[in-house]
């Protein structure tokens, strides 16, 4: 059984075929840099592979170009529609209407439409992805995998706000949490690395968008991101918790509009804000140079993760591993470095020349007398979207 796994993000489409129940990785993509004119197409499968750079003008296109390459005489591995048998979306947001996969209806995405002012960054190109993909796939079973889900063990007291009853009971304001079919992923791959029974863990994942779920057995209690993907850590562009009262000065006494607070605090914030750049590598070169606005800019970044490390050492009466994983988290030693110094109160000791060899694999980086297991565990929410999906439609 063959599955197309997508995910529509902003301005980037993420794509794999996978075959189903082996596993197998037949060929993956990604579209980056959607509306414009040097957009670029990357296509990879068994001894085929090649990079393009062409103007893109919108996910529909990204899409169709996605399409033709799979079907493609030289390039492709499809030869029928037919051949594809699901179609797998990521969704960011699917709020308290989703706690597992779902075929796609009208019904479901008419929900999912409703929660794009929650993520407004993310749920309108899922929602487009599943449209063209309909289009595209007819004959395929269309299937939502949502972020959220996860985070859906997350107890009443770690998910409620200290806010009147009646918006959590008629409105249903609350934590929800995000990047959970990450977090899933690499907390059950590092269980089963670990091989314990119980097992307290710290997933980091740490990318354009940053976040950390306290795992207890398995299972999410507790999750940095809220009621949409903004608050927390600091990301590429957003930026991480800050002082609610900051809104409301910001619109009463410098006279922002409500829109211009959001995007000043969703697109303009983060690394952007403090140094110019959303990219690490960008950060991180400019720390090495000199830059102070960039040193700061690291150096506050892992001062977050740090306090959240020890508040979820708390939570959970204890840690047994930290996770590092996503484009920062499995590719920046620098980050993890920074994330894990002054830790020695809480049995936190990184092995720096583990730390600094690069490797795709799971792997430990803790210090022989560290007594928290530090891993980089390489996620794959394609994967898991397809394992769901496949468990979902399996007759």
């Amino acid at each position: 059984m063959n599955i197309l796994v997508i995910n529509s993000g902003s301005s980037s489409i993420k794509f794999q075929l996978i075959g189903m129940p082996e596993e197998a990785l037949l060929c993956e993509g990604l579209v980056e840099r959607i509306g414009m004119e040097e957009a670029v197409f990357q296509y990879r499968a068994a001894n085929k592979e090649f990079r393009d750079i062409q103007p893109i003008s919108g996910h529909k296109e990204g899409l169709q170009l996605m399409s033709s390459t799979l079907f493609h005489s030289q390039y492709g591995l499809i030869r029928d529609k037919g051949e594809i048998a699901a179609v797998g979306h990521r969704v960011v947001h699917g709020g308290d209407a989703f706690s597992t996969t779902m075929r796609l209806t009208e019904q479901v995405k008419r929900e999912i439409q409703a929660f794009i002012p929650l993520a407004p960054l993310h749920n309108p190109h899922n929602l487009e992805g599943i449209q063209i993909a309909e289009e595209l796939f007819p004959e395929a079973a269309q299937v939502a995998v949502f972020d959220t889900a996860f985070h859906r063990t997350m107890p009443l007291k770690a998910r409620k706000y200290a806010i009147p009853n009646t918006l959590y009971e008629k409105q249903r304001i609350q934590a929800y949490g995000f990047h959970g079919t990450s977090h899933k992923y690499v907390a059950e791959r590092a269980i089963a690395h670990l091989g314990w029974q119980n097992t307290r863990i710290i997933t980091i994942h740490l990318g354009n968008g940053c976040s950390m779920t306290a795992v207890r057995d398995g299972k999410s209690i507790d999750h940095s991101l809220g009621f949409a993907p903004s608050n927390g850590l600091i990301m590429g562009s957003r930026s991480g918790d800050i002082d609610h009262s900051l809104i409301f000065y910001l619109a009463d006494s410098l006279g922002y509009s409500l829109g211009e607070v959001q995007q000043l605090l969703t697109k303009q914030s983060g690394m952007l804000g403090l140094t110019g750049y959303t990219d690490l590598r960008d950060i991180q070169a400019g720390a090495e140079s000199g830059d102070a606005n960039c040193l700061l800019a690291l150096e506050m970044s892992a001062y977050r993760i740090k306090k959240y490390i020890g508040a979820y050492t708390a939570a959970m009466n204890g840690l047994d591993a930290l996770v590092f994983t996503a484009g920062i988290g499995e590719n920046s030693a620098l980050m993890r470095k920074m994330a894990c110094e002054q830790m020695e109160y809480l049995g936190i000791l990184l092995d720096e020349t583990k730390n600094a060899a690069p490797s795709r694999e799971t792997r430990e980086l803790q210090a022989g007398e560290s007594g928290v297991k530090i891993l980089v565990v390489p996620t794959n929410e394609e994967l898991e979207i397809a394992r769901q999906a496949y468990r979902l439609i399996l007759p």
